[in-house]
């Protein structure tokens, strides 16, 4: 599968087979990361890989804990994805690379409101991206997905230090027939005339 066909195969999947990955193919997928750009190859970003069902089912117990709103959820195959990746992002990592002879002269190191563009989060975004793409050449489901407000729960759980900030997470897995789809997929894609300015706005 080249890029294109990628890009065109990768939707967001919300159920899933309960079967593992195979480890060779998911460590495939997460080193994909590693080919997104790095403003100053920083490499500000860790993944927190949750790959074993104890470890899915305590996330889930954190987020979406059994009771009436877990009963209510409506897409209950998505509890069942075999790996959920964890984005994690160190916006310190960008201010000490900036602060660097090298890079210094951009003013950026003095802090993170120094940044006009928080390039943690582009470059973060940019990583999952190549993840979702390697994921679909593998012929997994993926969905990226936000935590919200249970970031600091999900930080605690696992362990991640309270400094990071959590883009979202990851569902990977093999796809199970009838998958819902979300009401958002009903809207349509723009046309490139829709949204491309040639030469000037």
């Amino acid at each position: 599968m080249d890029v294109a066909d990628a890009l065109r195969a990768r939707r967001s999947c919300r159920s899933y087979l309960p079967d593992p990955i195979d480890p060779v193919v998911l460590d495939t997928v997460l080193a994909a990361c590693l080919r997104a750009p790095s403003a100053g190859n920083t490499w500000g970003l860790d993944l927190v890989v949750l790959d074993r069902r104890v470890d899915v089912d305590r996330y889930w117990d954190t987020t979406l804990p059994a009771g009436p709103r877990r009963d209510a959820f409506p897409w209950p195959g998505l509890l069942a994805a075999p790996v959920l990746v964890i984005p994690v992002i160190d916006p310190s990592s960008y201010v000490e690379r900036y602060a660097e002879p090298d890079k210094a002269r951009t003013g950026l190191g003095a802090g993170e409101d120094a940044w006009p563009v928080p390039y943690w989060w582009v470059d973060g975004g940019a990583a999952v991206m190549a993840m979702l793409l390697a994921a679909a050449d593998a012929g997994l489901g993926t969905l990226l997905f936000g935590v919200f407000g249970h970031g600091a729960a999900v930080s605690a759980r696992f362990g991640i230090p309270t400094e990071r900030r959590i883009l979202g997470a990851v569902a990977l897995g093999h796809p199970a027939a009838g998958d819902r789809r979300s009401e958002s997929a009903s809207r349509r894609r723009p046309s490139l005339e829709g949204f491309v300015r040639r030469g000037t706005w």
